[in-house]
């Protein structure tokens, strides 16, 4: 123990009284529950009161001195109010020394252990209570109650209460507010419906505590019914009444209704005004936060800390630099820059302004550097404005001096790789035992799915409390199936996320819906969760109609969503450039270009994105001038810089109409080295125009960038056997044994009664084979008979031409095809999705039995989709 004074200070008497105290059971504890303290009535003897307005207070324990219960009351109550722990031992002092205590002086020292949050102290000082027989007092049994509810303690707390003779309005305030105060808001209610039953009366305080609990509980129907009641009863001009009620409707989004509250109140106080302040801002209404604090400047209210952190928002989001710096130095002129929570928030709206300096000075210069609300504030602020190096660097600053990271801070951090390894993180985040975490796990979960790692994502995901799982946790992990196409993977997620009882929401919906997107998706899985999410009444929403566009668009059905996107409310950037995109993989170029005009008329702001599109349905179609005259208009008049995709959109309009010395001229102008994207391109249209040297250049460049891909090596070799030279395609195909590489395979599927069904070229592993060969061949006979003849250029071996036939007439394609024709009713629309390009012969073909079968047919391969019907194709043979 350490003692605030010399014992060598204190009289004999004095010493032996001391002493008799710490033999005291109940002084022991009380006295070691306040080390750096001694007892009020040794301090008294040769020293004032360390409080001014005690300095003039006699000796109370000097043996001369009369006992004063009146007056130890009065020097309690004021300890209570300034000093809490001199309070505690003021106590001590007087039940040690013998004096008398009655209700008033256990009530006020309770209310001190309460706010000390020293429920051992509160329990003896209940004992006490008993001993003395003071429970039966409402005083002391309200205090009781009010120090078991503050200290967490609700059954204790319950228990006194319903062990108490004569309950008033105080003691149902009591009760009510530690309920509210516990989170326990439902019960709060209930509590205050009985306590009217039982005929008492509500005070504007029961009031002021129903309200902050049905705020806290969303409950705003009820809250509705009991601001009813405080017009009823009189309250409605109470000040505090009123700001619970703003309060209340601000949290529930009710902002017309708490500025009824407010223009109808008289008086205003200081919480009045930062309450309106505040909420505007969480509700996103910035602009009438501006005006609020302007009208409190005109009405002379005096700033309060609790007003500047609100105002610091507002700068950040608008980036307010100017008013930012002004309220700096407001907060400096009324001297609240040593509070933490202030210096935070401007740092956050420094950082907000790209004031990453001034931030980091105010940083610096902060008493308390090492808050770790403020390190993390630094992070975040340097990732946002793209400094990662130095983001990584102050979180091993902060490591090293001894922060410990809270969740928010690893959340932050890893927004940082690849310069820092999400699997470091995960282990220190283990290590600080967070990986329970929703929000950690679902920043872990989301980092390790930017990696592609789906795996340890869902490692991330289990290890998530599983009543600690939120939405945000299950939409991360149905994004991450999504991004690596596993429909099957987001469904389970989807069904298991219904299953637990959490409802779905509208990011949600997009996530499993961008899962269906996947050619490997069944078709209809994609319809039935459009279908729920109409049920769930989420179809509408902005992010569910992007990705329901793009979903089927990509599953074929373009007209399904144009019909969407036309029943849109409201449309993003996203939403135009889906349906544009969409028109463009279908050969569709004049809707697209449609699309895009309209989205000219709608004054939408464009970005590379909607040009990459835009462009890529010129191409598709041929339409050369219109591609060069958009990329002008992307330059000139949106100053859109070209990125490397937009330079090999142009690359691939100009190959595909044979253009090739303008292709070559866009890579020459490049400002930057041409990526693999760009010499593919050249290479695929060098083969299909057979520009023998511009191919061998093609190839040469994207095998030294990416000497593993085997389409390099394929079509290098398929332009030696275009031109029937065979040695040289011999060397290549050597040259791919020696490397390793292995060429892709080929193969196509088709869905038929919610079922995949895969085919190679020439497969004989379906157990309906022979029907589809007797089916091929059926086809081979008609299609002759029709004056079909097979192109067996597209063969590229040397082989006689009977063999060629042969190969063609078992491309995958055509067996799926077949297929879909046995295994469907007459009639019915195919969908094939094949891996490559279609070859020429085949598209010949399929036009054809299109025609003859009678049979709408798409396909997709690696460029676009062709949709045949009765004998022609969408891309009207340019592809």
């Amino acid at each position: 123990m350490t003692l605030g004074i010399s014992l060598t200070t204190v009289t004999r008497n004095q010493t032996k009284q001391f002493l008799r105290i710490l033999c005291n059971p109940f002084q022991k504890f009380l006295s070691l529950s306040q080390p750096n303290s001694l007892n009020l009535n040794l301090r008294c003897s040769k020293s004032h009161f360390s409080c001014a307005t005690l300095q003039q207070t006699p000796h109370l324990f000097d043996e001369s001195s009369q006992p004063d219960l009146a007056q130890y009351n009065g020097l309690l109550f004021d300890y209570s109010r300034n000093n809490k722990k001199e309070a505690l031992n003021l106590f001590l002092g007087i039940h040690s020394s013998g004096l008398p205590v009655d209700g008033s002086t256990i009530s006020c020292v309770l209310k001190v252990c309460g706010c000390l949050f020293n429920v051992t102290a509160g329990r003896q000082v209940h004992c006490q209570c008993m001993k003395l027989g003071l429970l039966k007092d409402i005083t002391v049994g309200t205090s009781l109650l009010y120090m078991y509810m503050k200290t967490e303690n609700v059954k204790d707390g319950r228990s006194v209460f319903d062990h108490m003779e004569e309950r008033n309005v105080v003691s149902w305030t009591s009760l009510l507010g530690g309920y509210a105060q516990n989170g326990m808001n439902e019960q709060v209610l209930e509590l205050f419906l009985t306590m009217q039953m039982e005929g008492i009366k509500p005070n504007s305080f029961t009031f002021a505590a129903v309200l902050g609990a049905l705020a806290s509980g969303g409950m705003v129907e009820n809250g509705v019914q009991v601001h009813c009641l405080i017009v009823k009863f009189g309250f409605e001009t109470t000040t505090f009444v009123c700001n619970s009620l703003i309060n209340m409707y601000l949290k529930s989004g009710m902002c017309k209704d708490a500025r009824l509250v407010f223009d109808g109140m008289e008086t205003k106080s200081a919480v009045t005004w930062n309450c309106m302040i505040s909420g505007y801002v969480t509700n996103g209404l910035d602009l009438e936060a501006f005006k609020t604090f302007y009208d409190m400047r005109r009405a002379g209210v005096k700033l309060t800390q609790m007003v500047f952190s609100p105002l610091m928002k507002l700068c950040a989001n608008h980036k307010e630099l100017g008013f930012a710096r002004q309220l700096h130095c407001r907060v400096l002129k009324d001297g609240f820059s040593f509070d933490p929570k202030i210096e935070t928030t401007l740092m956050v709206a420094y950082s907000k302004c790209n004031e990453m300096d001034d931030a980091l000075k105010l940083f610096s210069m902060m008493p308390e550097a090492q808050y770790v609300v403020s390190w993390t504030a630094m992070i975040s602020g340097h990732l946002q404005n793209g400094q990662i190096q130095e983001a990584v660097e102050l979180f091993c600053l902060m490591n090293k001096e001894g922060v410990r990271p809270n969740h928010f801070t690893y959340s932050a951090i890893l927004i940082a790789q690849p310069t820092i390894s999400p699997f470091q993180i995960h282990a220190q985040v283990i290590k600080a035992n967070y990986e329970k975490s929703s929000s950690i796990g679902t920043a872990i979960l989301d980092a390790y799915v930017k990696l592609g790692n789906i795996k340890e994502a869902a490692k991330a995901f289990e290890q998530i409390d599983e009543h600690d799982r939120d939405i945000v946790a299950w939409s991360a992990m149905l994004a991450g199936y999504a991004q690596i196409g596993d429909s099957e993977g987001a469904t389970k997620v989807f069904m298991q996320l219904v299953k637990e009882g959490i409802k779905p929401n509208e990011f949600t919906f997009s996530s499993v819906i961008n899962a269906c997107a996947a050619p490997t998706a069944p078709l209809e899985q994609g319809k039935q969760f459009h279908a729920w999410s109409i049920k769930s009444k989420l179809s509408d929403a902005l992010c569910v109609c992007s990705a329901l566009t793009t979903m089927y668009a990509k599953r074929g059905n373009i007209d399904n969503a144009y019909q969407v996107f036309r029943r849109q409310r409201e449309r993003d950037l996203v939403s135009w450039n889906s349906m544009i995109s969409g028109y463009a993989q279908h050969g569709r170029a004049k809707k697209a270009l449609e699309v895009f005009e309209e989205m000219q008329r709608e004054n939408m702001e464009m970005d590379d994105i909607t040009f990459i599109s835009v462009i890529s349905a010129c191409s598709h179609a041929g339409l050369v001038d219109e591609g060069e005259k958009y990329f002008n208009m992307m330059v000139k008049e949106h100053h859109i810089s070209p990125t490397m995709e937009l330079y090999s959109c142009m690359v691939d309009l100009y190959s595909r109409a044979g253009m090739l010395d303008k292709a070559m001229d866009i890579i020459n102008r490049m400002p930057f080295p041409a990526s693999a994207t760009v010499w593919r391109t050249l290479l695929a249209a060098s083969r299909v125009h057979r520009n023998l040297e511009l191919g061998k250049h093609a190839a040469e460049q994207l095998i030294s960038l990416q000497p593993e891909d085997s389409a390099a090596y394929v079509l290098l070799s398929n332009i030696y056997a275009a031109a029937g030279n065979w040695h040289e395609r011999r060397e290549v195909r050597k040259l791919m044994e020696q490397r390793k590489v292995k060429k892709e395979a080929g193969y196509s599927w088709i869905e038929v009664k919610n079922k995949i069904h895969s085919f190679l070229a020439a497969d004989h592993s379906h157990p309906m084979s022979d029907h589809i060969y007797s089916k091929l061949d059926e086809l081979k006979i008609r299609l002759k008979d029709i004056g079909y003849q097979p192109d067996t250029d597209y063969v590229l071996q040397d082989i006689a031409n009977e063999d060629k036939e042969t190969i063609l007439s078992q491309h995958s394609e055509r067996l799926a095809i077949a297929f879909g024709l046995i295994a469907t009713p007459p009639g019915t629309a195919l969908q094939i999705v094949k891996n490559l390009r279609v070859c020429g012969d085949c598209h010949t073909v399929i036009k054809l039995i299109s025609l003859t079968e009678g049979r709408d047919i798409v396909v997709r391969d690696t460029t676009r989709f062709h949709h045949f019907k009765a004998g022609s194709c969408s891309c009207g043979d340019y592809w």
